[in-house]
């Protein structure tokens, strides 16, 4: 049995009727009273029989029918599906922090879509991974084709391209003392007890390590996941925190003070496999992200 056979087979049952179907396959019809005796006596059961000039399906030939229309469809849509790929065409499936879905990421797709308009391409978003080391290891995993994150170290998988920056700012209540302040020093927030993202996120070591470069840590009041969450604690006078700007901020009640001395613009990346296969739609997807970054040189946040 080949898949030749299974599709003289289709086509004879649809049409029950040999000269057609040898037109219809472009074969002789001997040549395929040839296959379909080959397939019974293969199978061991008789799948046609004679009803006048025509033949019919046996009730065994009906069973088997409706088995191989369902897998030579199958067959076909991925053969389908795999053509589009082939031709720069299909899907991609992308992962990203939620500070990036705000404008970053769909302006992106947007422009990249514009571009190919009579292209049959269409994008599978997910950024119910808050943190970059989720999605990384999601990345990993083969659930994304790339990943809009911050950058990881021992990640010798993963190769990270640069392709926006962000600024740290220092969010207070409205009412803070700090508030009168349009900026303010690392030191100055020492006096007060603060908000601090989790030790899983991208940005706990960077503060970790602002603090450690002025030999003081401060009061540490609670830990977050994201920063939106932390802002609105924030706007409820638990503590102050140093975060990420972002446009989320202006529809938060606090106040935004630029962060001095040190100062810090937090990168991200876009994070994709090495050494391993990618579709010309990621490799062009890849290559337009990039040239973009390039561009623009600098995507700032807020």
């Amino acid at each position: 049995m080949n898949l030749f056979h299974l599709r003289y087979f289709e086509t004879l049952a649809r049409t029950e009727h040999y000269s057609k179907a040898a037109e219809i396959l472009s074969i002789t019809q001997p040549s395929l009273s040839y296959a379909i005796s080959t397939l019974e006596s293969e199978l061991g059961i008789q799948l046609f029989e004679k009803r006048g000039r025509n033949i019919v399906l046996t009730k065994y030939g009906k069973a088997f029918y409706s088995n191989v229309k369902e897998i030579l469809a199958s067959l076909d849509n991925a053969v389908r599906d795999i053509k589009l790929v082939a031709n720069g065409e299909g899907e991609i499936n992308i992962g990203f922090l939620r500070t990036l879905g705000t404008d970053y990421v769909p302006t992106t797709v947007k422009n990249f879509l514009d571009l190919h308009p009579d292209k049959n391409i269409w994008f599978n978003f997910s950024c119910e991974h808050g943190l970059s080391v989720d999605l990384v290891r999601s990345l990993i995993d083969r659930e994304y084709d790339m990943v809009f994150c911050s950058k990881l170290n021992n990640s010798p998988m993963v190769e990270f391209i640069p392709i926006a920056t962000q600024e740290l700012v220092v969010i207070v209540p409205k009412d803070h003392p700090l508030a009168v302040k349009d900026s303010v020093s690392l030191k100055e927030t020492l006096d007060y007890p603060q908000i601090i993202f989790r030790h899983k996120s991208g940005l706990r070591h960077i503060i970790d390590d602002l603090f450690k470069s002025i030999n003081a840590y401060p009061d540490i009041l609670c830990e977050i996941e994201e920063d939106l969450v932390g802002a609105g604690f924030v706007s409820k006078g638990f503590g102050i925190m140093i975060a990420p700007k972002f446009d989320g901020l202006n529809y938060v009640d606090v106040k935004v003070l630029k962060l001095t001395q040190p100062s810090y613009k937090r990168y991200f990346y876009m994070a994709i496999l090495k050494d391993v296969y990618h579709p010309p739609l990621i490799e062009e997807f890849k290559k337009y992200v990039i040239e973009q970054s390039t561009l623009n040189k600098e995507y700032r946040f807020g």
